[in-house]
Order: structure tokens, then sequence, then C-alpha cells
């Protein structure tokens, strides 16, 4: 549920990386359990994920599928990765609930 919650605060136009999401989630070194909730995660702005350093990291018609999505919301691209200086979200302290 945290996970989930950490990807639905990326904005339109912003994207992030699986290591990010998995850290504002307070799962450091939880990368691959991000990518395991996108898998099954519907209705979640999958799209805004990327891998480090602005990578796509799905392949064949997914990949194509997640480019069109991003640059449809106005996220720009450098050859074949994501412009992060223009286009990453950077997410603020955690609050944990206790």
């Amino acid at each position: 549920m945290r996970i989930e919650a950490v990807i639905r605060r990326i904005p339109r136009g912003k994207v992030s990386t699986y290591g990010a999401v998995a850290r504002a989630a307070g799962l450091p070194r939880g990368a691959r359990l991000v990518a395991r909730v996108l898998q099954r995660g519907y209705g979640l702005p999958w799209q805004r994920v990327l891998g480090a350093g602005g990578e796509i990291k799905l392949r064949g018609d997914s990949a194509i599928e997640q480019r069109l999505r991003l640059e449809a919301e106005g996220v720009r691209f450098r050859g074949r990765k994501v412009d992060m200086k223009q286009c990453e979200f950077r997410f603020g302290p955690s609050v944990r609930k206790r």
C-alpha cells in the first residue's frame, strides 16, 4: 500500500525511478518490489516509473507504449532516456505513520 501511495504522488509530466519510489515508501533496496507492485497494480500511473538514469526498462510494445504515454504528458527525452534534470520528481521527506 505504501508503494502504491508513493507512485500516485508522481504528478503528470514528471517521472521517478524504481529505487526512488522504494526509498520514499520506506523500503530502501526495494526497487524490485516496486516493479512487482506495478505489474499487479491496476490504475497506477505505471508509465511514470523508470529505471535508474531515466531508462525505460520495459521491452517491445510495452516500452513503446510507455514512451508514447510519457511524451503525451509532456515528458522530454534525450535520445532513449528521459531528461531527468527536467522531469524527475523529487519526493519530500517521508512522513511515517506509527
